[in-house]
């Protein structure tokens, strides 16, 4: 299986190549930083490419030969959420390339979507629970999502939108939770804020978020929403009290010093049924 992998560098992209490969997948990687992409312990096992897909010059006929399946990761300015240029910009930027590489001939498309699709919705969500976004990047991304089902009514595509919740891992945003806690555990500092820390969000390791995206892939007859996520929801301060045990640090945690994020409810997790199916003996 030959597949495309865009924003190749980026958190995601790093590890879901990796993963591709170790499946035995051929993988043309593209970013547009030949620099960061030179630093990838997987670069002399693809084709790389560099590359800005937003580019009007853009080579679409060269970069889609030979290419069974797109996975569209690449997606620029998070994680400001907020910011506008996600709908004026990076959304019909988005849709113009994947209908570039439909129309080339990639008959296979897996985009990662967000669990901010959902909105402020509380409790356990299902992927047959009806989107409310409520941020410029949620919007955007199901307006995406919206825009590339009306192209399946002219182009015959499989869509596969994975809804990725809260992934850590190595390559995360620095200013991320856990990024932020080990360095503090680094620079031997003996107390860490954070808020209360009772928010129940659902956390999984971008090891396993990117094996279950190239599981997803295989299954290339699937088209649909699908929740990437553990299905488990944890509480933010348990997520920090486990790191902490992991890392044989005793740190006192400075409970409350920040509040609470306004984008987002305090508990929200995934319903995982239709991935648990889906994947059955792969996971």
């Amino acid at each position: 299986m030959n597949v495309l992998v865009t924003g190749a560098t980026g958190f995601v992209g790093r590890h879901l190549v990796a993963a591709l490969l170790a499946r035995g997948c051929s993988v043309r990687a593209v970013a547009r930083n030949a620099q960061t992409a030179a630093s990838m312990p997987w670069i002399k096992d693809v084709e790389f490419v560099a590359a800005d897909i937003h580019a009007a010059d853009l080579g679409i006929a060269a970069l889609t030969d030979g290419i069974d399946a797109l996975a569209h990761l690449a997606w620029p300015g998070l994680p400001n959420y907020r910011a506008l240029f996600h709908i004026e910009h990076n959304l019909m930027a988005d849709y113009r390339f994947i209908k570039d590489v439909v129309e080339a001939g990639v008959t296979q498309v897996l985009v990662t979507g967000t669990c901010f699709e959902y909105g402020l919705q509380s409790g356990p969500l299902s992927e047959t629970v009806e989107p409310q976004p409520a941020n410029p990047y949620g919007l955007a991304k199901h307006s995406l999502h919206r825009f590339l089902r009306s192209l399946q009514q002219t182009h015959a595509f499989t869509l596969q939108w994975a809804r990725l919740f809260y992934l850590h891992g190595a390559g995360q945003n620095p200013n991320s939770l856990l990024a932020a806690l080990d360095r503090a555990i680094e620079a031997g500092e003996p107390v860490f804020n954070m808020s209360a820390g009772e928010q129940l969000r659902d956390f999984l390791a971008i090891e396993t978020a990117a094996g279950y995206l190239a599981a997803i892939l295989r299954k290339r007859d699937f088209d649909g929403v699908i929740n990437c996520a553990s299905g488990q929801p944890v509480s933010v301060r348990a997520l920090v009290e486990q790191r902490l045990r992991e890392r044989g640090v005793a740190l006192q945690l400075n409970l409350g010093h920040y509040p609470y994020p306004t984008h987002e409810p305090l508990a929200f997790w995934a319903v995982t049924e239709r991935l648990q199916q889906l994947l059955g003996a792969e996971q």
